[in-house]
């Protein structure tokens, strides 16, 4: 029975927790990575007060980190944890051999590449299943670190400061890292699972202590001497690691209940599909979009409350006071939640997925920027083909919603209870066409995207089209065709992240620990 058990996991992980994933009737996978993450949490107090840089040396912090990385993903993925160390190494190879003007390019090549080729496997051989031995998310995520640092070091070490914009002069590397350091960014353990992706700078001054002086701007009036670790106060990062604790606990009531309650692939349901009305198919729909985001919710909070503990993701503090820890956050709920267009929901949903994708692409094009980021960023999610849909469906809605904002938004500004109900018109369309796009995201094959797409007749690709083509002609000037209406042609959509504004750092009431 334990081996016919074992069996039905396929996974070449740790299966000491599968009595745990027996009992739960969870996944082993999930308790594996349940259990990482939570060691991980643990260990990131640990870290922050035992190996403190005022104590411990930076090749101390930078060990631990990259042992404790490297035991997780042996843990969660048993042998398949050679593809990722492999592709570090050959990334590293590459950053200190290869021609300085061309490193970001042969990065790029190959990190992408050995990417796509796993994703490959992946759909070939287990047949759309997120299997255990799906270890493309540590892939991807040190897909983003080894190119983000690769065009950094370029901008750094190769490219004139007078010759980058201001967020490239501020990343930019102008040395090349040691061994050490170059795998304790990619492989340490606050992010190896899950990411987020950080900045290299942010995270070197992390480790050699820097990383919160510096954004409060306070300077020591006298220096230990010890690893360039001025010795003042910090604020402590307990309450947002409590608050987002508790965020943690709130998504998994909610995964267990809800999510379970309304699952996605009812929505292709053969019975439900012929036989329910279609508004009831579209509420459903809606809802278990809904009841999907949870588990997005608890990864990428939890991932981002371990770097806090850590003493990680310090941002600043605003004039009130307020500390703020949400440097390297990858999501933004209440952002996602009330977003009232396409790219509001965009800008506030895997956030540093978008600042890697600006980083390393949007603003680096000065042509097609939009279009290779998108393909960018399909070619980086997999090569299922629900994704690609999701992509593709994802165009016309945001024309369209471009075309609304720019030629019906002025009408509703009058008064606050106008604006008010534009703003519940918007948000509810916003959220209806997000759940329209994003279902192939989940479906992933093409015969289930197509049935769901079916049975809701291609009603937004409809609206959408018709929406851009009738906006763009009745925004036309007379006598002029190249030109909108107040002689200015429309900028690119930018699909990313804008850059947040950076809080102001401050002296006064920082919290202290």
């Amino acid at each position: 029975m334990d081996e016919l058990t074992t069996s039905s996991f396929k996974t070449t992980g740790s299966k000491w927790l599968l009595p745990v994933s027996d009992f739960f009737g969870f996944p082993l996978d999930q308790v594996n990575f349940l259990a990482c993450q939570v060691f991980a949490l643990g260990a990131s107090f640990w870290f922050r007060l035992y190996l403190n840089p005022q104590f411990s040396s930076p090749v101390v912090r930078h060990a631990v980190a990259t042992l404790f990385g490297l035991s997780f993903v042996i843990f969660c993925f048993g042998w398949y944890a050679v593809h990722i160390s492999v592709l570090v190494m050959v990334c590293y190879r590459i950053l200190v051999t290869a021609d300085i003007h061309n490193i970001h390019r042969y990065t790029m090549i190959m990190a992408v590449s050995y990417l796509a080729v796993c994703q490959v496997s992946r759909v070939f051989i287990y047949n759309y299943g997120i299997l255990s031995t799906d270890f493309s998310g540590p892939l991807m995520i040190i897909t983003q670190k080894t190119t983000m640092l690769a065009f950094q070091v370029h901008d750094g070490m190769c490219k004139k400061r007078e010759d980058l914009t201001a967020n490239q002069r501020l990343h930019a590397v102008d040395s090349k890292p040691s061994l050490i350091e170059y795998l304790s960014y990619n492989l340490n353990f606050l992010s190896i699972l899950v990411g987020p992706c950080s900045h290299y700078k942010d995270y070197i001054d992390f480790i050699e202590g820097r990383h919160i002086q510096r954004r409060l701007r306070r300077l020591s009036a006298s220096n230990t001497g010890q690893n360039g670790y001025d010795k003042v106060s910090e604020p402590s990062p307990m309450a947002a690691v409590t608050r987002k604790l508790l965020i943690c606990g709130v998504c998994m009531v909610l995964f267990l209940t809800l999510t379970k309650a309304f699952p996605v692939t009812y929505n292709v349901d053969s019975h439900f599909v012929n036989e329910a009305p279609f508004l009831t198919r579209l509420t459903y729909a809606f809802f278990s979009i809904q009841a999907a985001r949870p588990k997005f919710y608890f990864a990428w909070t939890l991932a981002d409350a371990i770097n806090n503990a850590a003493g990680y993701g310090f941002k600043g503090v605003d004039e009130a006071g307020q500390v703020s820890w949400d440097l390297i956050s990858n999501i933004s709920i209440w952002g996602i939640e009330t977003a009232t267009s396409f790219k509001k929901f965009i800008d506030n949903w895997n956030i540093q997925t978008g600042v890697w994708l600006k980083t390393v692409c949007y603003d680096r094009d000065p042509r097609y920027p939009t279009a290779l980021t998108f393909i960018l960023s399909a070619l980086w999610h997999g090569v299922y083909p629900g994704y690609y849909f999701t992509f593709i469906t994802a165009i016309p809605i945001t024309l369209a919603a471009r075309a609304v904002r720019k030629n019906v938004r002025q009408y509703f500004l009058s008064s606050h209870p106008v604006k008010l109900v534009y703003d519940v018109v918007t948000w509810a369309a916003t959220q209806l066409c997000i759940c329209y796009t994003v279902m192939p995201f989940l479906l992933l094959a093409v015969e289930p995207t197509m049935q769901y797409y079916r049975s809701m007749y291609f009603h937004i690709h409809i609206i959408s089209i018709l929406t851009v083509i009738v906006l763009s002609q009745s925004h036309k000037p007379r006598g002029s065709s190249s030109s909108s209406s107040n002689g200015t042609k429309p900028g690119p959509y930018d699909p990313h992240p804008q850059a947040q504004p950076q809080l102001q750092p401050s002296n006064n009431n920082v919290k202290r620990k």
